[in-house]
């Protein structure tokens, strides 16, 4: 693995809105700090990259409005570094925008794509994982993709399906399924040769063209177009024209389910993608009721709760057992745990009353 010819591509453009009243579209999750740890989840994932490579060939691909965001939680990166998307339009527009313009700088990059949210408990593994990711695509043509371990039949997530029969650390990827029913979830995980898609993905500039090239062809198109572009004054011009020809579309979709080069390194790294309150509770700390709490809280015969609100607000709870209570700017939300699919609903509702709550 060569450090220097290793780039980080960290995607930050989303709004998870499953986290509202935190999570919103002026204020995304991943500019939060989520977890109470004194570091956003932007910057955690910042953090757990500095060993893979200099902090010079890490980019953030992100939304227009979330610049200033950016660049006061990162502030150690150059503009350049922060690419703007002038629209949203799914994972694999952002990745072509951010592999194409470093390999127009470093024809011979390796480059690490991960999501900017996402919560991995066991970091030295995940490292290490990346690693072994780094060192089978520096000079192949594959597209790698970190599989995780299933704990439970979970139907939110997509699939992988690997060739068990091969040697090595890096597998071969047979099928990709998304988010499958639950009877389908359970025979995967019965199976043993199935694994979650975690959104972390490993290739070299040259192959990962390649794949845009043969799949996405007008994708292809709108980025080479823009070769000159990339770190001139012109780049945000050339980026306005390029985007309208770019399909909304994901780079599971778009690539890695049509691919015949696609490979996964199974992995066990205390991953989630922290996409819901729930998923936030399960991995918290808990005390003797099994509350998870972040806040000046007091709390009376209440159990198995997700409480999180501002620090300089005394909250009293008595007797809810299961909800989530959250609390940030203008909004407050009390919701049982197991209704936790209906936060759309609230959003949607907030978006009629008036656009200060979103």
């Amino acid at each position: 693995m060569n450090f220097q010819h290793t780039y980080v591509v960290i995607m930050a453009g989303g709004v998870g809105t499953r986290f509202w009243p935190f999570s919103r579209q002026s204020y995304p999750k991943q500019f939060h700090d989520v977890l109470g740890v004194g570091r956003t989840m932007l910057q955690m994932t910042f953090d757990r990259l500095a060993e893979i490579c200099p902090p010079e060939n890490v980019y953030i691909v992100t939304s227009q409005e979330y610049y200033d965001l950016t660049k006061q939680q990162l502030p150690q990166l150059s503009d350049h570094q922060i690419l703007l998307e002038p629209s949203r339009r799914n994972t694999a527009p952002c990745i072509g925008y951010a592999c194409y313009k470093i390999a127009a700088r470093d024809p011979q990059a390796n480059i690490v794509v991960t999501p900017a949210d996402h919560l991995i408990l066991k970091e030295q593994e995940f490292v290490d994982r990346i690693k072994v990711a780094l060192d089978a695509t520096e000079n192949s043509d594959l597209l790698v993709t970190l599989g995780i371990t299933p704990t439970r039949p979970d139907t939110g997530y997509g699939y992988i399906q690997f060739d068990d029969q091969a040697e090595g650390e890096v597998k071969r990827v047979k099928t990709f399924t998304e988010k499958p029913h639950l009877q389908l979830a359970q025979a995967f995980l019965e199976s043993g040769d199935y694994v979650w898609n975690a959104g972390i993905f490993v290739w070299n500039a040259n192959s990962i063209r390649k794949a845009f090239e043969s799949y996405l062809p007008e994708m292809d198109e709108a980025f080479r177009d823009m070769a000159t572009h990339f770190y001139a004054d012109s780049e945000a011009t050339q980026l306005l024209r390029a985007y309208p020809q770019c399909r909304n579309i994901s780079i599971d979709n778009g690539v890695m389910e049509k691919a015949q080069n696609v490979h996964v390194v199974l992995s066990d790294i205390g991953w989630s993608d922290l996409g819901t309150w729930k998923s936030l509770y399960e991995v918290s700390e808990k005390d003797e009721n099994g509350n998870v709490m972040d806040g000046h809280i007091v709390t009376h015969n209440t159990t198995g709760s997700i409480i999180k609100t501002p620090k300089e607000r005394l909250v009293v709870v008595e007797g809810l057992q299961d909800f989530i209570v959250a609390e940030f700017d203008n909004v407050l939300m009390i919701c049982p745990k197991d209704q936790e699919q209906k936060v759309k609903e609230f959003v949607a509702d907030a978006t009629k009353r008036g656009f200060e709550f979103v």
